[in-house]
């Protein structure tokens, strides 16, 4: 009976061992719990274990380099950042209605980290997540055109219910007057997600700066025109929590960092 159990288990997609099925059983006998008591037991612990499965899967598929939490964002070093309101953004219903969010501020200020955290809870609720820093995403779509799976690779990425976009203006993106601007590139994919799925954007440039950026201000104005109009827009006008790192590890040392504004880089500072 136990061996017949197991193979409509196996039917079901449960795979349960003996031994595993065994020590439930023994349970039962030594609880005696009502029926629905240990089929949820039983049942209970096989689904936990498929979901988490399911969660594993998308955050590989995802594209995260880290996994970055909320519950590991330090609040109080960026005061001016209205946690109530991230943690209402957490809970992805902008996800849901097809909104973007637009978050701006100048490097080290957390914003990467809040978008894969993000994208983090986006995975464990089940939802499609793709992230890709902005030159990455430009660089798969060119590579489209060169090898002439354009079309699919922007399927792809016009496919999850959230992408987020990292970092536009960190890096250098392809510019080459044989093939469309960067900006017709983003604009492309941008416009056939408008108003169906969400896309959260990071920039530490100012959106003016765009156009220069991505080669085309005409374009880059109807880029920001689409986010603007289903946007939340969060501004992270703080210090960095890099350099903040950086002097207390030169502290460690027993060095000083020079202030922020000097001109010379954070490493060469950070010397002893």
């Amino acid at each position: 009976m136990l061996d017949g159990i197991r193979r409509h288990l196996a039917v079901l997609g449960l795979t349960y061992t003996r031994e595993h099925l065994e020590a439930h059983l023994a349970w039962a006998r030594n609880e005696q719990p009502a029926p629905s008591t240990f089929l949820e037991r039983l049942l209970g612990e096989e689904a936990a274990h498929k979901l988490a499965q399911r969660v594993e899967r998308r955050i590989l598929q995802s594209g995260l380099p880290e996994r970055k939490t909320l519950e590991a964002f330090d609040w109080a070093f960026q005061p001016g950042l209205s946690k109530p309101l991230v943690l209402e953004l957490a809970q992805l219903d902008f996800v849901r209605q097809a909104e973007d969010l637009v978050i701006t501020g100048k490097s080290g200020t957390g914003k990467s980290h809040l978008l894969q955290a993000l994208a983090l809870r986006g995975c464990q609720q089940q939802l499609s997540v793709r992230y890709a820093k902005c030159v990455d995403l430009l660089d798969d779509l060119y590579a489209g055109i060169g090898d002439g799976t354009y079309l699919q690779r922007r399927r792809r990425w016009i496919a999850p219910q959230l992408l987020v976009i990292d970092d536009v203006g960190l890096g250098q993106v392809k510019k080459r007057d044989d093939e469309p601007t960067p900006a017709h590139t983003l604009y492309s994919l941008l416009d056939k997600r408008h108003g169906r799925t969400a896309t959260a954007v990071s920039s530490n440039i100012r959106l003016g700066a765009w156009g220069r950026y991505l080669g085309d201000a005409t374009l880059a104005t109807a880029i920001l025109d689409r986010l603007a109009m289903r946007s939340i827009r969060i501004d992270i006008d703080g210090p960095s929590y890099r350099q903040k790192l950086a002097r207390d590890r030169a502290q460690q040392r027993g060095a000083k960092l020079p202030d922020d504004d000097d001109p010379r880089p954070v490493a060469d500072e950070a010397a002893p």
